[in-house]
C-alpha cells in the first residue's frame, strides 16, 4: 500500500458508496437481521458464543474463525449504527484513494489484528467480544494520517481537525482501558486501541523499518567504537607494562629478570604486535 498524505482541508465524507464499503454495510446488516430473528436466547447461547471473539476459547480450543466473524456481530442497533456510519463516513474516502483490494486488506488486518491483540494481552478473558470497532478505529487512524487537516464537524457544529479528533479518541480509549477491568468491561477498549495501533504501524511500516534500521546501525557503530576504545585502552596498558619491564632491564639487565617477568615480556610483546597488525 502506498502511503501518502493529502492536504484536504474541507469536509469530504462518504458520498457515493464504494464497492467494499457497500458490501460490508450489507453484510453487517444481514448478520444483525439474523441476530434479530434468532432472538435473545439463541443469540446469547449460540451465535455470540460461537462467532463472537472469546480470548479464552481461542487460546484453549483454537476457534480460529472468531477473529474474523466477531467483526460482523453487534450488540444492538446503536452499536451497529455508529460503526456503519463511521464505515461510510471514512471508509468511502479511503477506498476511493486506495482501491477496493487494498481497502479490504487494511480493514481486515486492523479488525482481525485488534481481536488478536485482545487475545494475546487477555488470554484468560471468557467474555465474548463483538463488533467492527477494531476495524473502524483502524480506519479512523488511517484517515487522520492521510487527511490530518480535514475539518470534522462534531454534532454538525464544532469543527475539529481529523488528527486532533483521532488523538482524542486514542487518549480516551487508553484512559478508559487503564481505568476499567478489561475482563469485565462492557466496552472492548483494548480492541479499539489495537485497531488504531495496528493501523498506524501498517501505514507507517516503511518509516518504522527505516527508523529501526538506523537504531540498529547506530547501536552496532557504538559497539564497534566501544570495542576500539577498549582495544586502545588495553594496548596502552600493555605498552605501559612493556615500558616498565624495559626500564628494569636497563637498570639490572635482562639476565636479572625473573622467569615470570621474561615470560610476561614475551607474551605482552606478541599481543602488541598482533594489535598493530590488525
Amino acid at each position: 500500500m502506498i502511503y501518502r498524505r493529502y492536504n484536504m482541508r474541507r469536509t469530504n465524507f462518504g458520498g457515493t458508496l464504494t464497492p467494499a464499503v457497500k458490501g460490508l454495510l450489507i453484510a453487517n446488516a444481514v448478520v444483525f437481521f439474523i441476530q434479530y430473528l434468532a432472538g435473545p436466547e439463541l443469540e446469547h447461547t449460540i451465535l455470540i458464543p460461537i462467532f463472537g471473539l472469546t480470548p479464552a476459547v481461542i487460546c484453549h480450543y483454537f476457534w480460529i474463525w472468531q477473529p474474523f466473524t466477531y467483526l460482523f456481530l453487534h450488540g444492538g442497533f446503536m452499536h451497529l449504527l455508529f460503526n456503519m456510519f463511521a464505515l461510510w463516513m471514512f471508509g468511502s474516502t479511503l477506498e476511493s484513494v486506495w482501491g477496493t483490494k487494498q481497502f479490504l486488506k487494511f480493514y481486515f488486518i486492523t479488525g482481525i489484528g485488534a481481536g488478536l491483540c485482545n487475545c494475546i494481552l487477555t488470554p484468560g478473558m471468557d467474555i465474548p467480544i463483538i463488533g467492527a470497532s477494531g476495524a473502524i478505529y483502524g480506519l479512523l487512524a488511517a484517515y487522520a494520517i492521510l487527511f490530518p487537516n480535514t475539518m470534522i464537524y462534531l454534532w454538525a457544529i464544532f469543527p475539529v481537525k481529523a488528527k486532533y479528533l483521532v488523538i482524542f479518541f486514542g487518549v480516551f480509549e487508553l484512559m478508559e482501558f487503564a481505568r476499567t477491568n478489561a475482563d469485565t468491561s462492557p466496552v472492548a477498549h483494548l480492541v479499539h486501541l489495537g485497531g488504531m495501533v495496528i493501523g498506524v504501524v501498517y501505514l507507517r511500516r516503511d518509516y518504522l523499518l527505516r527508523w529501526g534500521a538506523r537504531k540498529v546501525k547506530g547501536w552496532q557503530s557504538g559497539q564497534t567504537q566501544h570495542r576500539r576504545e577498549k582495544q586502545t585502552e588495553t594496548a596502552d596498558q600493555l605498552r605501559s607494562e612493556v615500558d616498565d619491564l624495559l626500564d628494569k632491564i636497563n637498570q639490572v639487565g635482562l639476565e636479572n629478570l625473573t622467569s615470570n617477568e621474561k615470560r610476561r615480556l614475551r607474551i605482552v610483546s606478541e599481543k602488541l604486535r598482533q594489535m598493530e597488525e590488525e
